[in-house]
C-alpha cells in the first residue's frame, strides 16, 4: 500500500491536513473529467456565439435599412439633399414639362377659334376655299400653341429658379414625407390608395402666370384640380408604410442592437479571430444581398408605374435618387466588412497569412537597414515602437476607426482613403523601428560571437 495516498488517522499524531497525493489513476480520471468539462464548456459557447451571429446577421439589413429611414426622415437637411438632384434630373423635368404643357393646350379650345374665324369669313362672303382654309387651321394652331406652351414652361422648369422653388418647397414640406410614411393624408406628398403623389401646386401657379404674363389669357383658365404627379403606384403600399413605420421607430436603437449582437459573438467565440473573420463575412454577404434586393425593388416599382402616368426613364431617376444613399451607405458597410476580414485572417496562423506578414517584414527591415546605411537613426523612438509594436498597431486602426466614426456618412471612397492612410502610416512606423539598428545587448552579443 501506497503510504502517501493513504490520509493519516486522527489518533497518528500525524496532520490532519496533510495534502491528498493522487494516484496515476486519479490523475487520469481528473485529467479526463477536465477535458470534458472543457469540451462541453467550449461546445456551449459555440453555440451562444453562433446564436448571436445569426441574429446580428438577419438584422444587420434591417438595421441599415432602418438607419437611413431615420436619418432621410428624421433630418430635413438630409431629406432635400437626397431629393434634390430631381429637379435639374432631365427625364424628371421633361415629365413635368409634359404634364404641364397637356394641361395648359388642353384649355385652349383652338377648335372654338378656328370655327368663329371660319364662320366670320363665310358671313363676309369669302370664297368657299378660304372658309375650308380657315377650318384646315385647327392641327397648325394647336401645334403652334404647344410649341409656344412647351417653350415658356421649359424656360421655367430648367431655370435655377425652379431649382430654388424645389428645395424651398421640399423643405418646407418636409413633414408631408413623414405624412406619407405614416400615411396621412396631408401635406404636399401624400399617399392615396395605392398610389403616392407629389402635389406640384406651387410650380403650377408660376407656370400659369408665366403664360399669362406671356399674352395666354386662356392659361389663367388651368383649373387647381389635378395638381398631382403619381410617383409610386403599388397595391403593397399599406404594408410598406407598416412597415415604415417600424423601421422609424426602431432606427436608433436597431443598428445599436445588431452591433452589440455581433461584438458578443465575437467575444463568446472560443476563437475570436476566427469568429471576427466569420462575422465580417456574413455581414458582407448580408450586405450584398441588400444590394440585390434593392435592385429587385427597382425593377418591382418600375413594372408597377404605368408609362401613363410617369415615364419610366424619369421613374427611374426618381427610384435612384431617392435609395442612392441608401445604396451608398450599403456599399461603405460591405467594403468595411470585407477589409475587416481580410485584416483578421492576416493576423492568423495560415500560410497565406504568414507570407504575407513575412513578405511585410522582410520589406520595412529592408527599408529600416537602407536608413541606416545613410546614417538616418531612430535610436530610442524606433526601439520603443518596437517594443511597442501591438499598441502602436492598435493605436493607428482605433484612430482610422474613429475617424470613420467621426465621418458625416462616410463612402466606399471615404473608406479606402482611411484605408490607404491607416496602411500607410502602419508602414511607417514599421521602417522607423527598423532603423533604430540593434540594441545595446544584441551589439555585446554580436561582438563576443
Amino acid at each position: 500500500m501506497n503510504p502517501a495516498a493513504t490520509p493519516d488517522s486522527p489518533d497518528s499524531g500525524g496532520d490532519s491536513h496533510q495534502k491528498h497525493v493522487m494516484t496515476a489513476e486519479e490523475r487520469a480520471e481528473y485529467d479526463r473529467l477536465r477535458r470534458h468539462a472543457a469540451v462541453r464548456h467550449r461546445r456551449v459557447r459555440q453555440a451562444g456565439s453562433s446564436v448571436l451571429l445569426l441574429l446580428a446577421l438577419l438584422l444587420a439589413p434591417l438595421a441599415v435599412a432602418a438607419a437611413w429611414v431615420q436619418d432621410t426622415v428624421s433630418d430635413t437637411d438630409r431629406y432635400v439633399e437626397t431629393v434634390a438632384p430631381l429637379a435639374s434630373d432631365p427625364h424628371v423635368q421633361q415629365a413635368v414639362i409634359n404634364r404641364l404643357t397637356d394641361r395648359v393646350v388642353a384649355n385652349v379650345d383652338v377648335k372654338a377659334v378656328t370655327d368663329s374665324l371660319s364662320r366670320t369669313l363665310k358671313d363676309a362672303g369669302a370664297p368657299p376655299r378660304v372658309v375650308a382654309g380657315a377650318e384646315s387651321l385647327e392641327g397648325p394652331l394647336r401645334e403652334a400653341v404647344r410649341t409656344v406652351v412647351d417653350r415658356t414652361v421649359t424656360r421655367v422648369i430648367t431655370s435655377d429658379a425652379f431649382q430654388q422653388v424645389w428645395e424651398g418647397a421640399n423643405r418646407r414640406s418636409h413633414a408631408a414625407v413623414v405624412n406619407m410614411l405614416t400615411g396621412d393624408r396631408e401635406g404636399a406628398l401624400r399617399a392615396e390608395g395605392d398610389t403616392v403623389q407629389l402635389n406640384v401646386g406651387a410650380i403650377v401657379d408660376q407656370v400659369r402666370q408665366r403664360l399669362v404674363d406671356a399674352g395666354f389669357e386662356k392659361a389663367a383658365a388651368i383649373p387647381d384640380t389635378d395638381r398631382t404627379i403619381t410617383l409610386f403606384e403599388t397595391q403593397q403600399l399599406g404594408k410598406a408604410q407598416d412597415m415604415m413605420r417600424l423601421l422609424d421607430i426602431l432606427g436608433t436603437w436597431l443598428p445599436v442592437v445588431t452591433v452589440v449582437l455581433a461584438a458578443l459573438a465575437v467575444w463568446t467565440a472560443p476563437a475570436h479571430r476566427a469568429m471576427l473573420v466569420v462575422t465580417a463575412t456574413g455581414v458582407a454577404v448580408m450586405m450584398v444581398v441588400l444590394l440585390v434586393a434593392l435592385a429587385v425593388a427597382r425593377r418591382v416599382y418600375l413594372d408597377s408605374v404605368p408609362p401613363t402616368a410617369l415615364p419610366s426613364d424619369a421613374a427611374a431617376a426618381i427610384y435612384d435618387t431617392f435609395v442612392r444613399f441608401l445604396r451608398d451607405s450599403t456599399r461603405t458597410l460591405l467594403v468595411v466588412a470585407v477589409i475587416t476580414a481580410l485584416v483578421a485572417y492576416l493576423y492568423g496562423p495560415g500560410r497565406p497569412a504568414r507570407a504575407v506578414r513575412t513578405a511585410a517584414d522582410r520589406g520595412t527591415t529592408a527599408a529600416g537597414r537602407g536608413l541606416r546605411r545613410v546614417g538616418v537613426r531612430t535610436g530610442s523612438t524606433g526601439r520603443w515602437l518596437t517594443d511597442h509594436r501591438a499598441w502602436t498597431t492598435g493605436g493607428v486602426i482605433a484612430a482610422g476607426a474613429l475617424a470613420l466614426l467621426l465621418w458625416n456618412h462616410p463612402s466606399a471612397g471615404a473608406v479606402a482613403l482611411v484605408l490607404g492612410i491607416a496602411v500607410a502610416v502602419l508602414i511607417v512606423v514599421a521602417v522607423l523601428a527598423a532603423a533604430a539598428g540593434p540594441t545595446a545587448g544584441h551589439e555585446d552579443r554580436a561582438a563576443a560571437v
